[in-house]
């Protein structure tokens, strides 16, 4: 599967966006402490996300907005702008399967359509959550 930790990483920016709106100024290098992970990382995300258009970010200053409200932005809505498995698939194929075979010269027939759909079913349950849900938990946990 090709799915990074990128879009765990979105996931816990908008979390942290969320929850220290108005308590913190929110930075890359705020949000990189709270992630443990390199800053540069986090703002190549973050403008990722920009690019979305599902947050601002007040350069130099710092400070980051969601657009949306909370239920209108969906975990699939995150995974489509971090991920780049647009194109090619969640599924990467082996290349060359041996055409002389005659499971090599059949194993794309067999498995195109089912990677398809196994892709399709996660996309579709990732559109089921949204970031409400990420907010609620943290009220539960808090």
């Amino acid at each position: 599967m090709q799915i990074s930790s990128r879009f765990t990483i979105a996931l816990h920016i908008f979390t942290c966006v969320e929850y220290f709106k108005d308590r913190e100024k929110i930075t890359s290098d705020f949000l990189s402490g709270s992630i443990s992970s390199n800053p540069v990382i986090i703002r190549n995300i973050l403008s990722q996300l920009r690019k979305a258009g599902l947050i601002t970010v007040a350069r130099g200053t710092g400070g980051i907005e969601i657009t949306r409200d909370l239920s209108e932005i969906s975990f699939y809505d995150i995974y489509m702008a971090v991920e780049a498995v647009k194109e090619e698939g969640l599924f990467h194929f082996h290349e060359s399967p041996n055409p002389m075979c005659p499971v090599g010269k059949n194993i794309h027939r067999l498995l195109d359509d089912k990677l398809v759909q196994i892709q399709e079913a996660m996309e579709n349950k990732m559109k089921e959550y949204t970031l409400l849900d990420m907010k609620n938990g943290m009220e539960e946990f808090c």
